[in-house]
């Protein structure tokens, strides 16, 4: 399915289509991007019978020592099973910090903007099964990983997922959405 538009209008269909791909394939393994935990939610009531792992950013990305999924999100999200994973972003970490210091190239940027021509979500859907992958949260069989561009969800991949440390063992097999961009 490619999406009109872009952002949080897909996130309901996104999730749908999402959830209907993983029970056709038999994958039982959720991954998605929640800031908040408001997608994650969603997720909770689309999803069901799911392994879901909401992840968000590391604490001090907005604030310094504050995380910005809400205390109440994580907390309804913990209480339904929801493995809830706060870290730092994959594909920019560190490098993003000495890039605005010492500008010039950066592998692991490079690849961030490679995935970003198939769209943000499609960029983050990658970066949250990694960042996934290395809390220990996934089984390392096939998944489905959910990514939007800012906020909410436009886009989901079927991939086998892999650490940061084996970046390029990652698969992505299917598209199952994404916006047209």
């Amino acid at each position: 399915m490619i999406f009109e538009h872009v952002g949080p209008i897909n996130t309901e269909e996104t999730l749908k289509l999402a959830y209907e791909r993983a029970k056709e394939l038999g994958i039982d393994e959720l991954v998605l991007a929640s800031t908040s935990g408001d997608s994650a939610k969603a997720a909770v009531e689309i999803c069901q019978g799911m392994k879901i792992v909401s992840v968000s950013y590391h604490a001090g990305f907005k604030e310094p020592f504050e995380l910005s999924i809400t205390k109440e999100n994580r907390a309804w999200l913990v209480k339904r099973g929801v493995n809830v994973v706060c870290a730092t972003h994959a594909l920019s970490g560190i490098e993003r910090g000495m890039a605005k210091k010492f500008p010039g190239p950066y592998p692991t940027l490079i690849a961030a903007e490679t995935l970003k021509l198939f769209g943000q979500g499609v960029k983050v859907a990658v970066e949250v099964a990694v960042m996934a992958a290395d809390s220990g949260a996934l089984s390392g069989k096939k998944i489905v990983s959910v990514g939007g561009s800012g906020k909410g969800c436009d886009a989901a991949l079927v991939l086998t997922p892999a650490n940061q440390n084996r970046f390029f063992d990652l698969k992505i097999h299917e598209v199952i959405c994404k916006p047209g961009l």
